[in-house]
């Protein structure tokens, strides 16, 4: 198993433990090195940082950027960066604020659907008032009883052609890699498996993400599966991108696999950690 997981999850975005807590958890695990990616929101970096040098860890300032790339929503994940540079702080303030009206869309939108109060019942959830995302609206449907999980409340409501989902416009491709570059990160392709894209945009995208400068992908995360870890550890080689790695943990019962679970890289890969 791999000692290293650069994405997971906090409080300060949509996870299920503080940003101490999960560190405490990946600790407890074997993880040795460990980045906080929380969605658009850095708040959570000096606890969580605090927390892993008392462990003795390394901790890798981290967040995972929303993305819109043609008609996809991408995720990018930044690392090892300066969470003070101006321009990544202005930007992910942007996003975040766009993020507060499209809450208040998906709001509305189940209420026509039949489920009442589902803005206030998502705030419940949100330990972070500055970012409400649609796993909150997923707890809130569990605790009214009208889905057993998150994950079935996603599949009924809140994905693509269903009734909570809104199409909205994050920022672009160029912007998310611009912002961690100029602050002196990595930028790297969070869980690629994931977006559905067929052979010709997966293309697309690796030369377009390189060529801005891009870094690294995720070749070993919690969503793929062993076919998809070779699948993008040859990506990664063909387009010259490093390799990175992480769970994408957002707390216990909500998670593909837990902190400390990663298998190891593909051989012949380079890890995006190695000059961290």
């Amino acid at each position: 198993m791999l000692d290293v997981d650069l994405h997971s999850h906090s409080t300060r975005s949509d996870g299920l433990l503080t940003p101490s807590e999960v560190v405490t958890r990946a600790f407890g695990q074997g993880v040795k090195t460990y980045a906080l990616t929380d969605h658009d929101d850095l708040s959570g970096l000096a606890e969580a940082r605090a927390a892993a040098e008392s462990h003795g860890m390394q901790f890798i300032d981290g967040v995972e950027i929303s993305v819109s790339w043609q008609d996809k929503t991408l995720h990018i994940v930044g690392l090892n960066f300066d969470p003070e540079h101006v321009e990544i702080a202005d930007g992910l303030r942007d996003v975040r604020a766009d993020r507060l009206q499209r809450a208040e869309r998906i709001a509305a939108d189940l209420e026509r659907a039949g489920i009442a109060g589902a803005l206030a019942g998502a705030k419940r959830y949100a330990r972070n008032p500055d970012l409400l995302s649609r796993p909150h609206f997923a707890r809130y449907m569990v605790e009214l009883g009208l889905v057993k999980d998150t994950q079935t409340a996603f599949k009924r409501y809140l994905t693509p052609g269903k009734p909570g989902y809104v199409e909205h416009q994050w920022a672009t491709l160029a912007q998310a890699v611009r912002w961690i570059c100029a602050a002196g990160g990595s930028a790297v392709i969070a869980h690629p498996g994931r977006y559905k894209l067929n052979n010709r945009q997966n293309e697309t995208l690796l030369g377009e993400f390189r060529d801005l400068g891009g870094a690294g992908i995720e070749v070993v995360t919690g969503s793929h599966t062993a076919d998809q870890y070779d699948t993008w550890a040859r990506y990664a080689q063909r387009y010259g991108l490093k390799a990175s790695a992480g769970s994408d943990f957002h707390g216990p019962g909500e998670s593909y696999l837990d902190l400390g679970k990663l298998p190891d890289l593909p051989y012949g890969l380079a890890p995006v950690w190695e000059g961290f």
